[in-house]
């Protein structure tokens, strides 16, 4: 498979389809996309001409906002009554996530179903825990929430609806940034969909400063997916 052509086994598990994500806009790239079916992803600069992806097939899906922490830089917030650990019952923090995430961009996509979209989320979290790769949040001993993390980048952040809205998610999202930064990183990076305000808020209010923008197409050659494999 060309360099510019990179399957993606962790969404095929999920669509039933072949998925890939493309790394070039050159003319080769996109009309090597035209003649192979499955569902694409290609991610843009957002001062780049978008017309030839519009006309190979290609729709607008979201811009990805990339903020970056350095621990100069870092706000730490201590409450009463909130910690975080990698102790937790793993059947808890799945429940609290098949209700966290319903706005990502598969959510958005209209050629995938939202119930194929959740499970991409459910897997990921799932890959997480087998990583080892989850913090618990803890509020008076009660879990809230969970905190996912790939070295140091944060990756998910999904709140229990019981403790939404409540002030909570800054200082518990704090201390397991610190957590991360105690590992030795001398910076840390997320990714937050344009769309998700109160998500770019917190990450700023902690430090985080816009590093880059990138703007995500997609796009679907073939049937849409009836099913997970």
């Amino acid at each position: 498979m060309p360099d510019y052509l990179q399957a993606t086994p962790w969404d095929k598990r999920n669509f039933g389809i072949d998925t890939y994500e493309i790394t070039s806009m050159h003319d080769v790239a996109l009309e090597a996309a035209d003649k192979i079916k499955g569902h694409f992803t290609i991610k843009v600069p957002p001062l780049e001409n978008p017309r030839p992806l519009i006309q190979h097939g290609f729709y607008y899906m979201d811009t990805l906002m990339e903020p970056v922490c350095k621990q100069e830089d870092f706000l730490l917030l201590e409450k009463t009554g909130i910690s975080v650990s990698q102790d937790y019952h793993a059947d808890a923090v799945f429940t609290i996530a098949n209700q966290a995430f319903m706005h990502g961009r598969f959510h958005r996509d209209f050629h995938i179903p939202n119930q194929l979209a959740d499970l991409r989320y459910m897997n990921w979290v799932r890959d997480l825990h087998d990583r080892k790769e989850i913090l618990a949040l803890y509020v008076h001993n009660k879990l809230a929430g969970f905190f996912g993390f790939s070295g140091n980048h944060v990756l998910l952040l999904g709140m229990h609806e019981e403790f939404r809205h409540k002030g909570l998610a800054k200082t518990l999202t704090s201390q397991c940034c610190q957590l991360l930064f105690d590992k030795g990183y001398e910076e840390l990076r997320t990714s937050i969909s344009a769309a998700n305000v109160a998500s770019l808020n917190l990450f700023y209010s902690l430090g985080f400063r816009l590093k880059n923008t990138v703007d995500v197409y997609h796009k679907l050659n073939g049937p849409e997916p009836a099913g997970a494999s």
